[in-house]
Formats: C-alpha cells, sequence, structure tokens
C-alpha cells in the first residue's frame, strides 16, 4: 500500500512541475539572445496566441518555402504566448504582458513582434511610426503585415537588421501580401 501511495504521490508532483514548467518570458528572450550570440543573429521575437488566426499566418508566412531560409539565417526565433484565457491560460508566459507594455504594444493587439540584437538592446517592431519617432513612440501596430504598408515596413525593418537581398526581399513581399487575400 505504501509503494502504490508512493507511487501516486510522485505522479503527482510531476504533473504539478509539468504544469509550471512553462518559461518567463524574460528567459525566453534571455536564452534566445545567448543563442543569437552563438549564432551571430538576431533575435525575433513574436507575441502570440493559440487562438489568433494571424499569429497563425505570421508563423506560416515566416515558414514558407519561400521565405524560410532567410528567416533562419538571420534570426534566432522565439515566441512567447499572451493573452489566453480559460483552460489554456496556463500556457502564458509570465510576464509576457509586462513585456509588451514596456515597449507601448499593450493595447495593440496581437501578433507583435520585436527584433532584438544578442545585448536584448531593441532594434526594431511590428509598429509602424511616424518618420524620425524613437521605439520609445507608440506607433499602429502591423501585426502579420498583408496590407501594402504594412509589408513595405516589414521588409524595411528587416533590411536595417539584416542582410536582405533582392531574391529574398522579392519572396517575402509576395508571401506576406498574399495574407491579405
Amino acid at each position: 500500500m505504501k509503494k502504490i501511495l508512493f507511487i501516486i504521490f510522485c505522479f503527482l508532483q510531476v504533473s504539478l512541475i509539468a504544469q509550471t514548467n512553462i518559461p518567463s518570458a524574460q528567459s525566453i528572450i534571455t536564452n534566445a539572445c545567448k543563442e543569437a550570440a552563438k549564432q551571430n543573429k538576431k533575435v525575433f521575437i513574436i507575441f502570440h496566441a493559440s487562438w489568433c488566426g494571424w499569429c497563425h499566418k505570421m508563423d506560416s508566412s515566416m515558414n514558407d518555402v519561400s521565405c524560410k531560409s532567410y528567416f533562419e539565417k538571420s534570426f534566432v526565433i522565439a515566441h512567447i504566448t499572451v493573452y489566453e484565457r480559460g483552460d489554456k491560460e496556463k500556457l502564458n508566459n509570465a510576464g509576457g504582458e509586462d513585456i509588451l507594455k514596456k515597449y507601448h504594444a499593450n493595447t495593440q493587439g496581437i501578433p507583435a513582434w520585436f527584433i532584438l540584437d544578442k545585448d536584448e538592446k531593441l532594434l526594431a517592431d511590428s509598429q509602424i511610426r511616424p518618420t524620425g519617432a524613437s521605439l520609445d513612440t507608440e506607433g499602429k501596430n502591423v501585426g502579420c503585415p498583408a496590407q501594402k504598408d504594412e509589408v513595405e515596413h516589414f521588409i524595411k525593418v528587416l533590411k536595417q537588421t539584416t542582410t536582405l537581398n533582392a531574391a529574398n526581399e522579392n519572396a517575402i513581399r509576395t508571401k506576406f501580401l498574399k495574407n491579405s487575400e
């Protein structure tokens, strides 16, 4: 009987650990930046949720055969889960909403994305701002780029933060513009 109780106790402990083993948003960023330093890449952080159709489109577009090699070559890509509710709320990465707030993206919707360097410095994000405005200025979130101005902002950001050749630029433009269809 003691063995059975011990086995049940162990099973419950493992279940509790598994439920609380969701990494914090900050640990995801820190680990992605460490990996980016090793690989000489930038970090592309995507804030998303399971119910978000545009989040799925963002992932699908970045993983499309026409674009995937560019994104894999240029970035360590990481996801931070936010805004889950009900039985999926446990999937949220603790601190995710605080990071969105820190970068003026907490009222903008998802997906929201950020490009960081290996030292966790914000280089660019998914917000369109007036010309000359700093990253501290709240802009308009493009989320998953689909409209022409959103896609052009996305390409501008990619050009500013990575080496984007003409072939990759055209592939990204073509794929992301299809998101509006």
